[in-house]
């Protein structure tokens, strides 16, 4: 699997290896079967832009997904700085809080949903299942 990560902000320092390491335990512990993805690391002010030209909403939010086809599973836009505002706000860990908008937006190219109550209820589960999942293996954004 090829996994294209672009640290494009300074708000979280990030390192590469343990970003591979999650999207690869989440893609494996979903059976995907694609060969490539890619995970942008983006600001405030790019998630915003991305956010109105193809959702036509001028707010930040925090991560765009794009799924593509069946080689490349998609493209994953994740605002760590959304995910630390938040995170102090709800007195959370920004790492984990931007471990689970990586989640959510392998989840989203994956073909899961959150429009409905319904489908949201069922990729809620799914994400909490990916967050245990990674805690267990010890799969985090600390560190390598």
């Amino acid at each position: 699997m090829n996994i294209h990560i672009f640290n494009n902000q300074k708000d979280l320092s990030l390192s590469k290896p343990a970003v591979r390491r999650l999207v690869q335990t989440v893609l494996q512990a979903e059976k995907a079967s694609h060969t490539e993805v890619s995970i942008y690391f983006v600001t405030t002010r790019k998630i915003t832009e991305l956010h109105d030209e193809f959702f036509d909403d001028p707010t930040p939010t925090d991560c765009i997904s794009f799924p593509l086809g069946d080689e490349h599973l998609g493209e994953v836009f994740v605002c760590p700085a959304t995910a630390t505002a938040y995170a102090k706000k709800k007195k959370l860990n920004p790492y984990d809080e931007t471990a689970l908008y990586i989640v959510h937006g392998l989840l989203h190219c994956l073909g899961y949903d959150d429009l409905e109550s319904k489908d949201r209820r069922i990729m809620r589960k799914k994400e909490k299942t990916c967050m245990a999942l990674l805690k267990e293996q010890k799969v985090s954004l600390h560190g390598p």
